[in-house]
């Protein structure tokens, strides 16, 4: 398990500002044997163990975007420690329901979306829908509200085949870090 060293070395220097950060391309390597590793373990992940807050930290890019930005993103991004990008989950204890909020801070600038969330096991997919948008600059609100079919889209969300919706795999939950690979194909990175 090579790979959480340099996974637990990405996380400590974006958020503790300590370690050196292992080069891109290496992470990238030790996300895809994380990812290798899960599929033959096959672990069996519950929505508790992502509660809570995670400040991404990592990213590949979607396959598309691979393919057009070339070099820039294949060997995947640190996001810099200037920009947050957080994902809260709530889930209801008795279901594998609830709530994914993912919160964008620059500078003053804040901007919240939030919405319904279903963890599917046994394959660790983490299904969701934004409906609700927030953002503030400093203690001014410029805009709260529903967004993209708001209570209607929250309605269907739970009867929608997640073929068609967003979604996160996760192959890799630990206490301070989580690990997925997103329904375009990118490789992602959260630490706490």
């Amino acid at each position: 398990m090579n790979y959480l060293l340099s996974l637990q070395k990405a996380v400590t220097w974006i958020l503790k500002k300590r370690e050196d950060k292992p080069p891109a391309d290496k992470l990238v390597i030790a996300l895809v044997a994380a990812e290798k590793s899960s599929r033959q373990t096959k672990p069996a992940y519950s929505p508790q163990q992502l509660e809570g807050t995670w400040r991404l930290c990592f990213i590949t890019g979607t396959k598309q975007a691979q393919n057009r930005a070339g070099v820039v993103l294949r060997s995947g991004r640190y996001l810099p420690r200037w920009a947050t990008i957080e994902l809260t989950y709530h889930f209801d204890t008795l279901s594998q329901s609830g709530t994914l909020e993912n919160a964008i801070k620059l500078g003053a600038l804040n901007l919240i979306l939030t919405g319904p969330a279903k963890f599917l096991p046994p394959k660790n997919i983490l299904a969701f829908d934004f409906t609700q948008m927030s953002i503030t600059l400093g203690n001014l609100r410029l805009y709260q509200g529903k967004i993209r079919g708001g209570k209607e889209s929250e309605a269907k969300f739970y009867q929608e085949k997640v073929k068609k919706q967003a979604f996160f795999t996760y192959f890799l939950i630990e206490d301070n870090l989580i690990a997925a690979r997103g329904r375009g194909g990118g490789l992602a990175l959260w630490g706490r």
